[in-house]
C-alpha cells in the first residue's frame, strides 16, 4: 500500500503558516522503479474515482495517462469502456508513443491514442495528461473566449493555457493530436474549441487538479457572465496570484486531501 511521505517543513510556501517543525506532506522519492510505478497507477485510478465522483464521467469519453517511469516512451491509460468508479491500478493498460499496447488486453479509446501518444512525445517532462468531456469545460469550449482571470482560482491558469481552434470530429488522426500538442506548447491545459478541455502536470496529481479546477472555473465563468459583467482582475495581480496557487507544486499538494478521501473510501484501487 502507498502511504503519503509528511516531511518536516523547514521553509513552507508564502501561503503556509509559520511556526516550529511545521510538518505537512510533500512529493515521494522512490527507491525503485516498481515502487514508482505503483504510485502512478494507484494515484491514476484514484484520479478516475474523483473524476467519476465530480460527473467528469460521460459515456465512454475522457482519458487520463501516466508515464510509465522505466519505459517513458509509454504511459498508462484507462481500459476503453470502463466505468471510472470501478477502475482499479490492475486495469490500466501501457500504450507506447506508436499507439500500441504492450501491456494489458483491454481495447484503448483511439482517441486517447491519438491524443496522448502525441502529448506525451512533445512533452518529455508531463508525466500525466487528463481529458474529460465536463459539462462546463465543453460548453466554455464552444464560445469564442478563453479562460478569464475573473477568480483566485482561475488564476492559476493566467498565461498557462493555450487554444486549439479547430474542430473536425472525434481526434482519432495522429496529426490531429500532434497539432493538440502544438497548441498545447509549454502550458499545462489547452482549450480543444467545441470539444472540452485537456491539462497535464509533473505528477498524476498535478494532472488531475488542474483538470478538475478548469472544470470548476469553467464553470464559475459561465456563471458570472450569466449573471452579469464580471470584474476582471488586472494583469499584475494575476500574475502575483499565480506564483501561489499556479506552480506544479501548488497542484500536487491540492490532490492530497481528495487523495486522502479517495484511498479511505476506496482501498480497491489498490488491488
Amino acid at each position: 500500500m502507498t502511504t503519503l511521505e509528511t516531511n518536516t517543513v523547514d521553509t513552507p510556501p508564502a501561503d503556509v503558516a509559520v511556526g516550529p517543525q511545521l510538518e505537512m506532506p510533500l512529493p515521494q522519492v522512490f527507491e525503485t522503479v516498481e515502487e514508482e510505478r505503483m504510485h502512478r497507477k494507484v494515484q491514476l485510478a484514484a484520479a478516475f474515482r474523483m473524476f467519476s465522483k465530480a460527473g467528469l464521467d460521460e459515456g465512454v469519453a475522457g482519458h487520463v495517462t501516466a508515464r510509465d517511469p522505466e519505459h517513458t516512451d509509454s504511459y498508462w491509460v484507462n481500459p476503453f469502456g470502463m466505468h471510472f468508479s470501478l477502475i482499479k491500478q490492475s486495469d490500466l493498460v501501457r500504450v507506447n508513443h506508436a499507439g500500441e499496447v504492450v501491456e494489458g488486453n483491454r481495447a484503448v479509446n483511439g482517441a486517447a491514442v491519438a491524443i496522448h501518444c502525441a502529448v506525451h512525445a512533445a512533452r518529455p517532462d508531463v508525466i500525466a495528461a487528463a481529458h474529460a468531456h465536463g459539462p462546463y469545460g465543453k460548453t466554455l469550449s464552444s464560445l469564442p473566449m478563453g479562460i478569464e482571470m475573473l477568480t483566485q482560482d482561475a488564476c492559476a491558469f493566467h498565461q498557462d493555457y493555450g487554444i486549439f481552434e479547430s474542430f473536425s470530429g472525434v481526434v482519432l488522426d495522429p496529426e490531429e493530436g500532434r497539432k493538440i500538442g502544438r497548441a498545447l506548447a509549454d502550458k499545462k491545459a489547452v482549450i480543444l474549441r467545441n470539444h472540452g478541455m485537456l491539462t497535464v502536470g509533473h505528477s498524476v496529481e498535478s494532472a488531475a487538479w488542474w483538470f478538475l479546477t478548469l472544470e470548476r472555473t469553467a464553470q464559475s465563468q459561465l456563471m458570472a457572465y450569466a449573471a452579469g459583467t464580471p470584474t476582471i482582475i488586472d494583469d499584475e495581480n494575476a500574475a502575483a496570484t499565480y506564483q501561489t496557487v499556479g506552480g506544479e507544486f501548488a497542484g500536487w499538494f491540492q490532490f492530497q486531501p481528495i487523495w486522502q478521501r479517495i484511498s479511505k473510501d476506496n482501498p480497491d484501487i489498490w488491488d
